[in-house]
């Protein structure tokens, strides 16, 4: 990592996989505020996040968490309005009140909805590469509330959701890359987009990080 502010003491705990599609948002959202942080990872499936020195750090025992000198925060879209009030410049979220909400919204219901669509297209798919185990009625269901959620939102022709790039975008874009990536059916305009979305530094900083095998 190349910081290009002095180090504000920010240090950012992710998934051993970096696979977390909720890590990523938050070390995203840090490269595109261009500020320098420790990145450490925490083995889920062996349990580390439940261990006494990670609870220590973490209220939820969970991934990401960030601590900002000595405040330690977690749940990534706490994490990431905190970081657009602490470092102002490079705006996360929409100047317009509305805009703003609304770019909220998306995240928490990309967080909380789509479930048979998060389970049979896991992030495995977009960092590990695809299934072949076909959608159930119920992934492809949430598919197309997926695809009709982001067809009434993404203005014709737009590169963003809001006018200009938000942090909803890279949570949009990796729900579509689900599947997307892994071959299966999304509309035209949404593939480009997430495609788009994709090729995006901060996001190929993330997407270019050593994995562990599975």
């Amino acid at each position: 990592m190349e910081p290009s502010l002095p180090n504000p003491a920010l240090h950012l705990y992710c998934d051993a996989q970096y696979a977390s599609p909720y890590a990523m948002s938050v070390f995203v959202a840090l490269h595109e505020k261009s500020l320098a942080f420790e990145l450490s990872t925490v083995n889920l499936g062996k349990n580390e996040n439940h261990s006494a020195d990670f609870a220590a750090k973490s209220l939820t025992q969970r991934v990401p968490t960030l601590i900002h000198d000595g405040f330690a925060l977690s749940e990534s879209s706490a994490i990431t309005e905190y970081l657009d009030e602490a470092f102002p410049g490079a705006p996360l979220y929409p100047a317009d009140r509305q805009m703003r909400a609304r770019a909220r919204q998306v995240q928490a219901w990309l967080r909380s909805d789509l479930m048979a669509l998060r389970q049979e297209r896991s992030t495995e798919v977009v960092f590990y590469g695809p299934t072949t185990a076909p959608l159930s009625d119920a992934a492809r269901s949430a598919a197309l509330k997926l695809f009709s959620m982001a067809e009434a939102l993404l203005a014709p022709d737009a590169e963003h959701l809001f006018g200009e790039w938000c942090i909803a975008d890279v949570d949009l874009a990796l729900m579509l890359n689900r599947l997307v990536l892994n071959g299966d059916a999304v509309p035209g305009r949404l593939a480009g987009y997430a495609r788009r979305q994709w090729r995006r530094p901060s996001v190929q900083r993330w997407v270019g990080l050593e994995r562990p095998p599975l």
